[in-house]
């Protein structure tokens, strides 16, 4: 149940990040005052998501691998440490897809 939660929290923050990304994209230069404060303010939650995916992916790996290690045998164990390194690593390089599309869509429209 947790899980699905923070899939969800997670996956709503990408999208408004993304979305709001590219309504920043469609405004002309001379931006108003309160979109620049939100396109500034979006433009550091992604920087901050980027900088603390990294540690997190990395906890994430070490304990699967830690898991798989401890196991004793426990083939559940073994399988949940497994699913735990191939789900962060799959979250890690989706978030940096998303960085990178993101940096493109920016570079193309600029």
């Amino acid at each position: 149940m947790n899980k699905k939660i923070f899939y969800i929290i997670f996956i709503s923050i990408l999208f408004f990040v993304f979305l709001f990304t590219l309504s920043s994209l469609s405004f002309a230069l001379g931006d108003p005052q309160i979109v620049s404060k939100i396109n500034s303010a979006f433009e550091s939650i992604e920087k901050w998501l980027l900088k603390i995916a990294t540690p997190a992916a990395a906890v994430a790996v070490g304990s699967g691998i830690f898991m798989k290690k401890f196991s004793f045998g426990d083939e559940e164990k073994i399988r949940t440490g497994n699913k735990l390194i191939k789900g962060s690593l799959f979250s890690y390089a989706f978030i940096l897809a998303v960085d990178l599309i993101l940096s493109a869509i920016k570079s193309l429209v600029s």
